[in-house]
């Protein structure tokens, strides 16, 4: 899961600043937690104490104002009665990565629990979709599957298209909030990578919604990869130094692994 948040980190000044390039300072001062981080922790909150999964949502997203929640999520957060808004946003696959974390021994529960947390927003079947190829990705990676074993599950459970490289990729993509437009080119961003920091680059480099698919090919390459413990570190005590309330959610995830 912290993948997908130093992911994010590393992202969030790129989002609408892109580079096409992977040689970029990793960690900088400008760098900050986005809505990606906080949906995250919402997600590991709402599976670790079985919480109301809208209501645990609206809270944490109420708890950290403009974190640059997108239009129709920012309106949901402080609906009364929130009801899914048929999104197909890639917002289901960023937030996504507790689902497979939790549930690293049986596959239907980590698609479960992902269906759990996607449709109480991005209910639409790409959203939907999204959220659970992420998962899926995640969960195939935790059991030491290689990346062509995965990306074949990947395409022939998803239909997505993961025939180009990022390289392939790269030169013509642009920013794009879809799930289906996103989802396949960060899991690409993962399986191509030899290691944790390389998944992260090759996200940023796409020169797109850089956070998100920082969050998406962090989670995965977590998974594949493990992260520098030094990356964990300057997380917890530099980006979230002030928000104790995700660190406390982060360390209750982790002493459970």
């Amino acid at each position: 899961m912290i993948g997908a948040i130093i992911g994010d980190i590393v992202g969030s000044i790129y989002e609408w600043d892109p580079i096409k390039t992977k040689e970029f300072e990793f960690f900088t001062q400008e760098c900050f937690f986005t809505d990606d981080s906080v949906c995250t922790i919402a997600v590991a909150d709402i599976l670790l104490h079985d919480l109301p999964p809208a209501e645990t949502m609206q809270e944490w997203c109420q708890n950290y104002p403009g974190k640059g929640y997108g239009g129709m999520f920012a309106q949901w957060i402080h609906e009364d009665t929130p009801e899914p808004y048929n999104s197909y946003g890639n917002g289901a696959a960023m937030r996504v990565s507790p689902a497979a974390f939790l549930n690293r021994d049986n596959l239907d529960e980590a698609l479960a629990a992902s269906d759990k947390v996607t449709e109480i927003t991005h209910n639409h079947p790409e959203g939907m979709k999204g959220g659970r190829a992420t998962t899926h990705a995640i969960w195939l990676a935790f059991q030491g599957e290689i990346p062509t074993d995965i990306r074949k599950v990947i395409v022939d459970e998803y239909d997505y298209d993961l025939t180009k490289s990022v390289d392939e990729i790269r030169p013509d993509y642009f920013f794009n909030e879809t799930s289906q437009k996103t989802v396949p080119q960060g899991i690409t961003c993962a399986l191509e990578s030899e290691s944790f920091e390389d998944a992260v680059r090759n996200a940023i480099s796409l020169g797109a919604d850089a956070d998100t698919l920082g969050a998406i090919a962090g989670a995965i390459a977590e998974a594949m990869h493990g992260i520098p413990e030094t990356f964990i570190e300057k997380t917890m005590n530099e980006y979230l130094a002030d928000a104790q309330d995700m660190c406390d959610v982060i360390q209750e995830m982790y002493s459970k692994s």
